[in-house]
């Protein structure tokens, strides 16, 4: 009887082992599965692992769908439910909501009760807490350029095409297209840039277009940027002003599928306290660890993660 229990004992402990090691030690999940998306650029791949490391540290199934495609894309994907939650940008919502002349998205909090106003009940998708870090749309050149031909505003870059300066400009296929990216400054500072002029790459990750520009591949002069880059410093290019505030203000923000955030409402604890210490500075200095420095964003958004505290 005695070697019956014994051997019961064993049999259990064993499986319990095995269970550990199969689950590499941690928590075996409980919650989900969730399933995390991101725009195809830099930021938003190390935002969506950030949002997975922690959601899996704290008990979630997930599943990886970082990098999914452009923002159309991403979008359509979590209004049909293909995408449960993802890394989205406030200014945005002017165009998800056909309201681009509202002064409304200039205004980083206003814009942002206004897009989770209109998501909500629209969509019913929740925009949860945002990093107060504008990541807007800018078009930047190499230094020397900009000293030679005096260009520091978007009304110089304008006044130097229009009188036949040589500009090849590289930007993504969203950023060449979009109402909301350059077809928007070339409407507001009056200039118009040739198919021969433009170079259109399918990523829309920022260290490939300010590469170009810095090295002057094919001819390039001119690069797709965004505020948060952490390569603009690194590649010796300047980011030209836009005075008259073409652009929205883009906040990035985690947004949830209000079907799973109903079930799940501790996500928007869980990532409140990761996105509201991401600052501009932080993120230029986090974006370049992957564009300079060749790190992945699944190593970025651990470390950064582990060194904050946040992770368990």
């Amino acid at each position: 009887m005695k070697k019956s229990v014994c051997l019961i004992i064993f049999f259990v402990v064993a499986a319990l082992l095995l269970m550990t090691a199969c689950s590499g030690g941690g928590p075996a999940p409980t919650k989900g599965p969730v399933s995390v998306g991101s725009i195809k650029d830099t930021e938003g791949g190390l935002l969506a692992q950030m949002i997975i490391a922690m959601l899996s540290n704290n008990g979630f199934d997930t599943i990886d769908k970082s990098q999914f495609g452009p923002t159309s894309v991403v979008r359509a994907a979590i209004i049909s439910g293909e995408l449960d939650i993802y890394p989205e940008y406030t200014g945005n919502g002017a165009f998800f909501f056909d309201e681009a002349d509202s002064p409304v998205w200039k205004n980083g909090q206003q814009g942002y009760d206004r897009v989770k106003e209109l998501d909500k009940s629209k969509n019913n998708i929740v925009w949860l807490t945002p990093a107060r870090a504008n990541n807007t749309w800018a078009i930047a050149v190499p230094k020397a350029l900009a000293a030679s031909e005096h260009l520091v505003t978007l009304d110089d870059f304008a006044a130097y095409v229009k009188r036949g300066g040589k500009v090849k400009l590289i930007g993504s296929e969203e950023f060449v297209t979009s109402a909301a990216a350059l077809p928007s400054f070339e409407q507001a500072y009056g200039f118009t840039l040739k198919q021969d002029q433009l170079v259109t790459v399918s990523s829309g990750g920022t260290a490939q277009t300010e590469k170009a520009a810095s090295e002057g591949t094919d001819g390039v002069n001119a690069a797709m940027a965004y505020g948060t880059d952490g390569g603009l410093s690194a590649f010796g290019l300047v980011v030209l002003e836009d005075p008259r505030g073409v652009q929205p203000v883009y906040w990035p923000t985690p947004i949830i599928r209000g079907a799973v955030y109903d079930k799940y409402p501790e996500i928007g604890t869980i990532l409140a306290p990761v996105f509201e210490s991401l600052d501009l500075e932080m993120l230029q200095t986090l974006n370049g660890k992957i564009d300079i420095e060749g790190l992945s964003p699944v190593d970025v958004a651990n470390n950064y993660l582990t060194q904050k505290n946040f992770l368990k």
